[in-house]
């Protein structure tokens, strides 16, 4: 089945969910670094630490990615820290691994890496720093768009 008329709203909707990843992401360095929502989890997290050093790259390039602004960069770098995440928070927490996500608590860290992957892949949209700079040539192509 094919919905042609929805092919227009995919620029926006690509602008969309960066933005709202980028904010997901935003909030979860707002929780680790200044302790608000009180999450208990990131209750001891401290600076100079994984934790510390996760909430510092998730707040500053969750910002980023929110706004637009080098978007591609941002969200690779993302990427490989929720995959570090996952494999080192989820996978291999215990003494022998666990690699279901359902059972390891990982199934976010996952889909934000490959989330984070596509739009390293896709840009950052219509609406976006990038495109306003003129660093989107195209708002969909991503790194395979003939230019």
């Amino acid at each position: 089945m094919n919905f042609p008329y929805l092919t227009r709203f995919q620029p926006v909707l690509l602008s969309l969910f960066r933005f709202i990843t980028g904010l997901l992401l935003f909030q979860y360095g707002v929780a680790k670094l200044f302790k608000f929502p009180a999450v208990p989890m990131f209750a001891k997290v401290e600076l100079m630490s994984l934790y510390g050093a996760a909430g510092t790259l998730e707040l500053v390039l969750g910002g980023l990615l929110m706004i637009g602004l080098f978007s591609r960069l941002a969200a690779f770098i993302l990427s490989g820290e929720m995959a570090f995440a996952y494999f080192m928070g989820h996978m291999f927490r215990g003494e022998s691994p666990v690699f279901l996500p359902l059972l390891n608590g990982g199934t976010s860290a996952i889909l934000f890496c490959f989330a984070c992957l596509y739009l390293s892949a896709a840009g950052a949209g219509p609406i976006s720093v990038d495109a306003a700079m003129g660093n989107e040539r195209e708002s969909t192509g991503g790194a395979f768009a003939r230019r």
